[in-house]
């Protein structure tokens, strides 16, 4: 569902998964999404050491396979994890990106679009703040086509 989410920021796109890291050879970008799952009760900050253990595994064979890869880091909490993965990965920090509230903001515009029933490529909307339980809609005005609607609430 998240990269369903996602590419609204994409044209077209060739996105596959992989558990053999070999799969990854020469890829241009690699999105990983792996990490431990949130327990009832946790927050994304009580998942740091589990995942970072994760990361630990997985960047010397990513980056092994896909030396002149860029990295997209989507697993929680991303921020941290993103700084991480460059830490672990020896890419240049330009090339480790963290989705942020990126993720958040196609959601967002996602269910504006299915509310409104217009594709969600018209949509335009942001979620700001760290990715995590402090984001919020901090600024409720939505454009879509050539119109703004102004506190939307669902």
């Amino acid at each position: 569902m998240d990269l369903q989410h996602g590419v609204t920021f994409l044209k077209n796109i060739k996105i596959s998964a992989a558990t053999d890291f070999s799969d990854t050879k020469g890829s241009r970008v690699c999105i990983v999404t792996a990490g431990a799952r949130q327990r009832e009760g946790e927050t994304r900050l009580d998942l740091v050491q589990r995942n970072t253990d994760i990361l630990k595994s997985i960047m010397p064979k990513l980056t092994e396979h896909s030396p002149n890869t860029i990295l997209l880091i989507i697993s929680n909490p991303v921020d941290i994890l993103t700084y991480v993965a460059w830490k672990l990965s020896g890419l240049p920090k330009t090339r480790v990106i963290g989705s942020g509230t990126n993720l958040d903001s196609a959601r967002f515009r996602f269910m504006m679009s299915e509310r409104l029933n217009i594709a969600p490529s018209s949509c335009h909307g942001w979620i700001i703040g760290e990715h995590g339980d402090s984001s919020g809609e901090y600024n409720l005005n939505f454009y879509f086509v050539n119109y703004q609607l102004e506190g939307i609430f669902f």
